[in-house]
C-alpha cells in the first residue's frame, strides 16, 4: 500500500507565494517520475510541472519563471514552490508519481494525491 499526502495549499493574495509538498509513504522501493497537475472548475486537468528521477524538470508555459519543482529522494517528497501567484493559478493541485514498490517487482505503478486547494485572490 502506498499513500501520497499533499499539504501546503490555502488562500493567498496575488503576488504571494505558497509551497506545496507531497510525501509518499508505504512500501516503496524507488520513485521514478513525479509531477504536479492542477484542475480549475470547468477546465481540463493540466500538467503544471514534472521532474524525473534524475532531476530533469519541465513546466507549463503559464508557470515558467514563477514555479519551481524539486524533490528530496531521501524523504520521498516532491515540492512545488509557487511565487508571484496570480488569480488564474486558482485550482485544485494534484501530486502524481510513478514508483516501484519492491526490488523484486520492477513494474512502475501510478499513484495520485488527494488534491489540495489553492485559491489566489486579486
Amino acid at each position: 500500500q502506498v499513500q501520497l499526502v499533499e499539504s501546503g495549499g490555502g488562500f493567498m493574495q496575488a503576488g504571494g507565494s505558497l509551497r506545496l509538498s507531497c510525501a509518499a509513504s508505504g512500501t516503496i522501493f524507488s520513485i521514478n517520475n513525479m509531477g504536479w497537475y492542477r484542475q480549475a472548475p470547468g477546465k481540463q486537468r493540466e500538467l503544471v510541472a514534472g521532474i524525473t528521477s534524475g532531476g530533469s524538470t519541465n513546466y507549463a508555459d503559464s508557470v515558467k519563471g514563477r514555479f519551481t519543482i524539486s524533490r528530496d529522494n531521501a524523504k520521498n517528497t516532491v515540492y512545488l514552490q509557487m511565487n508571484s501567484l496570480k488569480p488564474e493559478d486558482t485550482a485544485v493541485y494534484y501530486c502524481d508519481c510513478k514508483l516501484q514498490r519492491h526490488w523484486w517487482y520492477g513494474s512502475l505503478e501510478d499513484y495520485w494525491g488527494q488534491g489540495t486547494q489553492v485559491t489566489v485572490s486579486s
